[in-house]
């Protein structure tokens, strides 16, 4: 266990804590019924790990599921007892020459022996994020032949033995071997779809340098595009594309991907979506304060606790992994103006220049579940703010 005194935190402390049995590079994570899910990073041949988490202070490693050669599964979702990962190649294992590229189904309804259900394979590098809220439909951005990078793939899983993609959708200029030409600098901008969120007949897709696109998914099987904007400043990236629950916003937030901030600064901003044809720029979260570019690792904002169903829903509050930043707060009850109101960096993991908190989730208890990547593991963290 990881003792709060070895934070560096305001209104934050860290009540429990799992190395993940020394495979501690943690991603994505989720929260049901007193059982964590946590994707990995790929630096080991473990995908999936699965906590019981019924007494935060001390979780218990139930099972890992372990990923093809060549294959990384960084991402988890889960709803009732159907867990969907993603299948990617993983940049981690360069001279592999073959990878598993696409979706995969388990029955967790045994969460210490998870089953093996079904496979949705999609041709090339694969799957790199998964949004499973209610079945059973899927979104996810997704690798196709003849498609310049990943782009919105839409699944069911009804028969979770055998998903199959019933959608998709990509921005004009993706789809080359049907020629479409592409209509910015290829040779500067990445232009990939890194996952949507649906609220009612919407889905925000953040696509990453070109910004974020608003769907009309009325027809879940034809998405019409509502509006399509970037940031209103030089960055890019575009990481999340979060509906604030109740509330006409949108928080955007951006990627740090290079060390020591060797890049243009990443931000979160807050949109005005009451009209979702033209959403408008309402304010920039703060960045926080300390010199934290010189500490090694990446800084910047990365993953946004989203609020799926199971989790808390805070229309007030939001809650962001910033690398070696930690996890930190923000009280957005006057969209206008942004205030941090609490964070946790936790100390570096052994041999490691820095902490670089990955992802996280918001239980209805209040308590936050984040991982890093660089082999600390799962954190569960308390907000006293």
């Amino acid at each position: 266990m990881v003792e709060a005194s070895r934070a560096d935190s305001l209104n934050m402390g860290i009540v429990g804590h799992h190395d993940l049995a020394g495979s501690g590079d943690g991603m994505h994570v989720n929260v049901v019924d007193g059982i964590a899910y946590v994707g990995h990073m790929g630096e080991t041949r473990v995908g999936t790990s699965i906590l019981d988490v019924s007494d935060p202070r001390k979780p218990e490693l139930l099972t890992q599921i372990e990923t093809p050669p060549g294959t990384h599964s960084h991402k988890v979702q889960v709803v009732d007892d159907l867990l969907v990962v993603n299948y990617e190649r993983n940049a981690r294992e360069p001279d592999a020459n073959t990878w598993q590229a696409g979706m995969q189904t388990f029955d967790v309804s045994d969460p210490s022996q998870p089953v093996a259900l079904g496979f949705l394979p999609t041709p090339g590098k694969g799957v790199h994020r998964v949004t499973f809220w209610e079945a059973p439909y899927v979104l996810m951005s997704a690798s196709q032949n003849g498609f310049s990078d990943q782009i919105l793939l839409i699944a069911d899983v009804s028969d979770p033995s055998q998903p199959a993609e019933v959608g998709r959708w990509w921005v004009p200029g993706m789809h080359t071997s049907a020629g479409e030409i592409p209509s910015w600098d290829t040779s500067t901008a990445v232009y990939k779809a890194h996952h949507g969120i649906i609220r009612g007949n919407r889905a925000f897709v953040s696509w990453w340098d070109a910004g974020f696109v608003v769907l009309d998914i009325s027809d879940i099987r034809s998405p019409r595009l509502v509006s399509h904007t970037s940031p209103d400043t030089p960055t890019s990236q575009t990481h999340t594309t979060l509906p604030v629950p109740g509330k006409d916003l949108l928080v955007v937030g951006e990627e740090a991907t290079k060390d020591r901030c060797l890049e243009l600064d990443r931000n979160i901003f807050l949109y005005d979506i009451s009209d979702d044809r033209a959403p408008t720029l309402i304010s920039t979260f703060p960045r926080p304060s300390h010199d934290f570019c010189s500490k090694g690792g990446r800084f910047g904002p990365h993953n946004i606790h989203e609020g799926r169903p199971g989790a808390l829903i805070d229309p007030d509050t939001v809650y962001v992994t910033y690398f070696n930043a930690g996890v930190r707060v923000f009280d957005i009850s006057k969209p206008e103006n942004p205030v941090e109101r609490g964070y946790c960096v936790p100390e570096p993991p052994p041999g490691r220049p820095a902490i670089q908190m990955n992802d996280l989730t918001v239980t209805t208890d209040g308590l936050i579940y984040a991982t890093d990547r660089f082999t600390g593991g799962l954190y569960v963290m308390e907000y006293t703010g």
